[in-house]
């Protein structure tokens, strides 16, 4: 049983120049670590005007990350694994249980 999810992978050269992969993969990198410290930003906004500008950057580079990785998925460049019904519930359980020793 095949568990993986993709896409027919973009055939690119393989070179020491770099590829679309290397441009895309390296964009979708700096998109990630801008959002993670926009995050911090967020929580140190000193006021509600600065918080609100910080927040559209923290949007639009979420937003940019998740474009990239779709564009680096349908090229077949990242794949997914199939969750199996049984680890789901396992994980949920696993989950309920925490949450209860929270309450």
């Amino acid at each position: 049983m095949n568990n993986k999810v993709s896409n027919k992978e973009v055939n690119i050269l393989k070179t020491t120049e770099m590829n679309d992969k290397d441009f895309l993969n390296n964009l979708l990198e700096m998109e990630k670590n801008m959002s993670n410290n926009l995050s911090i930003a967020l929580n140190e906004a000193s006021c509600d005007k600065l918080f609100n500008f910080e927040f559209i950057l923290f949007t639009e580079t979420k937003n940019m990350a998740r474009e990239l990785y779709n564009m680096m998925f349908d090229c077949g460049w990242y794949s997914l694994e199939k969750a199996d019904i049984i680890k789901i519930n396992e994980s949920l359980t696993e989950l309920e249980y925490n949450l209860n020793q929270l309450i």
